[in-house]
C-alpha cells in the first residue's frame, strides 16, 4: 500500500501537479504512517461512506446544486473540499481544481453579462452555461474513473 502511494505521489510530482513542499509533506506522511493510525483516521471520516472516487465525483456534481438553490453550487463543493483536504490528497487537488473552475467561469459570465448591452452577451451567456454543464459532467466521470482532469480555460488562482 505504501509503495503504491509513493508511486502515485512520484507521478504527481513528476507531472507538476504538486509542488516540492507538498511532495515532501505527503511522502513523510506515507512513510511515517502505520496501519493502525491510518485505519483510525480513515474510519473517523470515511468520506460519507463513499470510496474516494465516488466522493470526488460527488464534489464535481455538487456544483449542480446551484440550479436548485442560488449559491449552493458554489458552497457545497467548497465545504466538501475543506472538510477532507487535509486527510486526502486527491480531495485537495480536485477541490482546488473545482474552485479555480468556478472562479474562472464566474469571471467569464460577468464579462458576458456586461456584453449583454452590446447584444453579443446573450449568446455568450448561453454558450457558457452549456459549456459549464458539459465540463462538470466530464470532470465527474473522470473523477469516478480515478482520473484527475483540469477544466479547460481555467485560471489557477489557488495552487
Amino acid at each position: 500500500m505504501k509503495y503504491e502511494d509513493l508511486k502515485i505521489l512520484d507521478d504527481l510530482y513528476s507531472k507538476g501537479s504538486i509542488t516540492r513542499d507538498e511532495y515532501e509533506r505527503e511522502k513523510t506522511k506515507i512513510l511515517n504512517d502505520d496501519t493502525r493510525n491510518f485505519s483510525e483516521s480513515s474510519s473517523s471520516n470515511p468520506l460519507w461512506g463513499l470510496n474516494e472516487n465516488s466522493y470526488l465525483m460527488l464534489m464535481h456534481l455538487s456544483q449542480f446544486l446551484g440550479f436548485l438553490i442560488l449559491g449552493l453550487g458554489f458552497i457545497a463543493p467548497i465545504i466538501m473540499w475543506v472538510i477532507n483536504k487535509d486527510k486526502y490528497m486527491n480531495v485537495d487537488r480536485h477541490g482546488k481544481n473545482i474552485l479555480n473552475f468556478m472562479i474562472s467561469y464566474l469571471i467569464y459570465t460577468l464579462i458576458a453579462g456586461i456584453l449583454v448591452v452590446v447584444l453579443i452577451g446573450i449568446p455568450a451567456l448561453i454558450a457558457i452555461a452549456i459549456i459549464v454543464f458539459i465540463l462538470i459532467i466530464i470532470a465527474a466521470i473522470k473523477a469516478n474513473n480515478g482520473e484527475y482532469w483540469v477544466y479547460p480555460f481555467t485560471i489557477n488562482f489557488i495552487i
